[in-house]
């Protein structure tokens, strides 16, 4: 077995969500999640079948955004697994309703920052055995930076 890392190459000012599910109607399915969540929202996705054809599926509604996930899943190249960038909207938006998918497995990160994924090869093919999801925490925050993540969220629209 050998172990690979992966850097995501994520598009500019794009948050993503990387998962396992384990069906071909996956890329319809997450489609239909992602555009009954966020009116306006703009995304692409890639879902790389197990078996079969073993094709990279896609659908989304920004061709940059499905070219870059296609490239990305090509990239990591695990059976089962899927990518999905998107802009405006965020993750919180829509992950309940990608977790709610019947097919969906498991949620490996959903986040702005940048993804190393950890990733096992055999002869058989590849999985993902987790993520690297950003940095490392360099600090416990002080009251003033409590006073920014609330006034951030205000910010934002996500609290009062």
């Amino acid at each position: 077995m050998q172990l690979i890392s992966v850097t995501i190459k994520a598009p500019p000012d794009t948050n993503l969500i990387l998962g396992q599910t384990h069906f071909i109607k996956s890329a319809q399915d997450l489609y239909e999640a992602l555009i009954s969540s966020v009116p306006g929202i703009k995304f692409g996705l890639a879902f790389s079948e197990a078996s079969g054809k073993c094709l990279v599926r896609t659908e989304g509604n920004d061709d940059g955004l499905i070219k870059a996930a296609t490239q990305n899943s090509l990239e990591i190249g695990c059976g089962h697994s899927f990518i999905v960038f998107m802009r405006d909207g965020y993750p919180i938006n829509v992950l309940n309703a990608i977790k709610n998918v019947q097919e969906v497995c498991s949620i490996f990160c959903a986040t702005a920052n940048i993804v190393e994924v950890i990733i096992a090869q055999t002869e058989q093919g590849r999985g993902i055995l987790g993520v690297i999801d950003g940095e490392s925490p360099k600090g416990v925050e002080s009251e003033n930076d409590k006073d920014e993540r609330r006034s951030f969220l205000r910010t934002i629209g996500y609290k009062r």
